[in-house]
């Protein structure tokens, strides 16, 4: 049987492409997929430096993130079939505790690892998952908006609607809006019919920021974010904060809510830290919600609003050898939407 290719990280920073046996036929409640392409998120990037918090083996394979085809069938699996277009979940979650019977998979009590992470993930020709953690993608969806999906655009439908509740007519604040779920997050608000600020740091995303249909820009670079958003409102402050940039911004996030405003934040890309007055918190009272990955529920939600017409903002498409090149300008910023590769 002929070898696949493999993009497998060999040591902390070290990942090259490799030839490996194919998986074997999938087994019972499993499904084999075709990779077609892989989304590159901070995941990928903290995988990469070394930080999965956890053990792992090297060789490993990585990207959490893909859009894939149905090769075959393990049995005991219904409802796929050959052919069939999915985005698959990349947690490896029990489907049996109390979390995971009541649709919060994110929380799963004994979950085995997320692939690309932990675990062999989604940068290989073939490969084997159980079809339970699949979402069928749409006729009109394509194979690279559907792999921006499980990782980006699921989080944003988590953040937004599971977790902040965003309410059309509302005023959001969404940092680093040039980056993969700020240029998401950006679009489904201005598709509810929000009012959306965003943070950018430079001229040039600031543009983009505008054409993607932000009503006001600020580059953080040049202005104190809180002091142009208090002008905006009126000195009430937004509704929601999208944040995910985490120490930098921080103080400045809770100064930009209004009375009962609610802030999500999936992320900590400047830093881990940040203090709290406890009376602004608990007089303004504010709602601050921690947010990380999404329901499974969240990638079929968001395969329908794609469907919808509410797309994900894509940067650049690589090649399989170029994931480092995909790694390098993720930690650099300087891109406007989502990296991907195509296999």
């Amino acid at each position: 049987m002929p070898s696949i290719r493999a993009l497998q990280l060999l040591a902390d920073r070290q990942v090259t492409v490799t030839e490996r046996e194919p998986p074997a036929p999938p087994s019972d409640g499993e499904v084999q997929l075709r990779v077609h392409v892989v989304g590159l998120n901070h995941i990928d990037v903290w995988g990469y430096r070394g930080m999965a918090f956890a053990k792992r083996q090297y060789p490993l394979t990585v990207a959490a993130e893909a859009a894939c085809e149905v090769v075959s069938v393990g049995s005991g699996v219904s409802g796929l079939q050959p052919g069939d277009r999915v985005v698959p979940y990349g947690a490896l979650t029990c489907g049996t505790c109390r979390f995971c019977t009541r649709g919060q998979d994110n929380l799963c009590e004994n979950v085995r690892g997320v692939r690309g992470f932990h675990i062999d993930g989604f940068a290989q020709d073939l490969t084997n998952h159980p079809a339970r953690l699949l979402a069928k993608i749409p006729p009109s969806v394509s194979l690279r908006d559907a792999a921006c999906v499980s990782v980006a655009y699921a989080t944003v439908e988590h953040m937004l609607f599971d977790n902040a509740h965003l309410e059309p007519g509302e005023w959001i604040l969404v940092h680093a809006g040039g980056s993969g779920i700020g240029s998401i997050a950006i679009r489904i608000a201005k598709s509810l019919g929000c009012t959306v600020i965003t943070t950018v740091g430079s001229a040039d995303k600031a543009a983009k920021a505008k054409a993607l249909g932000a009503d006001h820009v600020i580059n953080y670079r040049e202005d104190r974010f809180e002091g142009i958003v208090r002008k905006l409102t009126g000195k009430k402050g937004v509704d929601v904060v999208f944040e995910h940039t985490g120490a930098d911004t921080w103080a400045g996030s809770l100064l930009s809510m209004r009375r009962g405003g609610r802030l999500v934040t999936c992320g900590a890309t400047s830093g881990p830290s940040g203090s709290i007055n406890l009376m602004q918190l608990f007089q303004q009272q504010y709602r601050i919600i921690g947010s990380f990955g999404s329901p499974l529920s969240a990638l079929a939600r968001a395969l329908d609003r794609i469907a919808a017409g509410v797309t994900p903002v894509i940067d650049t498409v690589f090649g399989l050898a170029d994931f480092q090149a995909g790694i390098e300008r993720l930690e650099s910023r300087n891109v406007f939407g989502k990296l991907l590769i195509e296999l």
